[in-house]
């Protein structure tokens, strides 16, 4: 699977604290999705890859002990915990659980980063890009940067559509659903996936085709899979 930049899961239920994290991890070079709870992480989970995870053990519902436990029984991916409990124990049972670092809370965002990137190089498979391009006809795609560019001219793309990109640059080849898209995209305002947020993803990919593709009614790079979602398919 072709991979990009690191891409950090956020799971936390406190909305100004995923916002600061997600602002601030983006503009240190990392691609970040954001879940509101173990079950909005779950959904993302099934169906996207990620190079690290960030977890709030204190979560209404299951907390991030839990989750992590049941993680490890399927995933390697990193998981870094974050708690506002900082006792001996709390953190041997997080370890215990299978995490692979622990963070209490209040921590400087700077730690944060420095801890992020040390796991990251004890994983190397996983935090490794793959190809350092695409090519979609005349235009390149910088995986690393997250840039198309059309020989030395950029394509100017919202945050919107290079967030969409990213995700399928990430996949490329394979298809990705409309509620993937609604989920990654960090729609999590407290409703579920539905006709409305599925039409608001169909908007941007109306729009980035119109950027990317020579006749946008006739995609050949961001392909429609009809009754399935989309996928990017580059040279």
């Amino acid at each position: 699977m072709m991979q990009v930049q690191p891409h950090i899961l956020i799971v936390d239920d406190d909305e100004r604290i995923r916002g600061l994290m997600q602002k601030f991890l983006a503009r240190n070079g990392y691609f970040v999705t954001t879940a509101r709870d173990s079950a909005h992480a779950r959904r993302l989970l099934a169906g996207l890859e990620f190079s690290l995870i960030v977890l709030d053990v204190m979560m209404p519902g299951e907390d991030g002990i839990s989750l992590t436990r049941d993680l490890r029984q399927r995933l390697a991916t990193p998981i870094l915990l974050l708690t506002a409990r900082s006792e001996t124990r709390d953190r041997i049972e997080g370890l215990e659980a299978g995490a692979d670092d622990y963070l209490a809370k209040p921590f400087e965002p700077k730690e944060l980063l420095l801890r992020i990137a040390a796991i990251l190089r004890r994983t190397p498979d996983l935090a490794a890009p793959g190809p350092k391009q695409l090519t979609l006809g005349p235009l390149r795609y910088e995986m690393e940067r997250g840039e198309i560019w059309r020989g030395e001219l950029p394509v100017r793309l919202t945050a919107t559509e290079a967030a969409l990109m990213r995700i399928f640059a990430g996949r490329a080849g394979a298809v990705v659903t409309r509620a993937e898209l609604v989920e990654a995209l960090g729609r999590d305002r407290g409703t579920e996936p539905g006709a409305a947020q599925d039409r608001a993803v169909d908007v941007q990919i109306t729009r980035l085709r119109r950027k990317i593709e020579a006749d946008p009614r006739e995609p050949r790079f961001l392909q429609t899979v009809r009754g399935a979602g989309y996928m990017l398919a580059p040279d």
